[in-house]
């Protein structure tokens, strides 16, 4: 799961990456509004951590913009304590909640938690499952009838990723984009390199789930293929 936080102030900013990153979400982050706008209407995100009062553009023009987009993304705004109006104008725009600063990290990714259940998305702390798989995005592991492996956290993102695609077939630059960012230098081959880690340990697994190649086009989970 992919996070945007636009936040001015870099050292919350900062502090919050490495909350969400502990936490197992993928975290990018930008310091003023027109770069927070630009990264939003990319849509690679799973939700938004929006402060209001941002440079270039304020928080309540990035969310309107956003909506304006009919995009669904999650968005939780930043606030200060004394900020009653702009609470208001945000909730009216679309925004899913709000957080009060000064605000404890339980809090935050409760709301978080709260946000993506309303979306209807499955949390990393709750297993994923498919066919006979059974992922555990919390402390990475893949299982299989009672058998299990322990996946590395790129591992863990591609095939959390796969699996709530279902039977989409999923690109390769989609990929970099929710894996890497949508400006990575990341290329086809890093996708490819993580595609085979996945193929050997369900593999390994004796999984009857396979990931298919669609040449030219991207991957695709498959149940029963043995």
């Amino acid at each position: 799961m992919r996070i945007l936080i636009v936040e001015d102030e870099v050292h919350l900013a900062e502090a919050l990456s490495q909350i969400l990153k502990k936490n197992n979400y993928s975290v990018d982050v930008v310091h003023d509004g027109e770069d927070g706008l630009d990264y939003a209407l990319s849509g690679i995100y799973d939700l938004l951590l929006l402060d209001i009062m941002l440079p270039g553009m304020d928080g309540i023009s990035i969310l309107q913009t956003v909506r304006s987009q009919n995009m669904a993304v999650p968005v939780i705004l930043l606030t200060a304590k004394g900020e009653i109006p702009e609470k208001i104008a945000g909730l009216d725009h679309g925004a899913d909640d709000y957080v009060a600063k000064p605000f404890s990290s339980d809090e935050l990714l409760a709301r978080i938690r709260a946000a993506m259940r309303r979306k209807g998305e499955v949390m990393p702390e709750d297993a994923l499952k498919y066919g006979d798989l059974e992922l555990n995005a919390t402390n990475p592991k893949l299982t299989v009838r009672g058998k299990e492996i322990k996946l590395n956290p790129k591992e863990s993102e591609l095939l959390e990723l796969l699996i709530l695609r279902k039977q989409a077939v999923t690109s390769k630059e989609q990929i970099i984009e929710k894996l890497w960012g949508f400006d990575s230098e990341a290329e086809h081959n890093n996708v490819e390199v993580y595609i085979s880690f996945l193929r050997k340990k369900l593999n390994f697994l004796g999984s009857d789930t396979r990931i298919s190649t669609i040449r030219g086009v991207g991957y695709v989970l498959e149940e029963g293929k043995g």
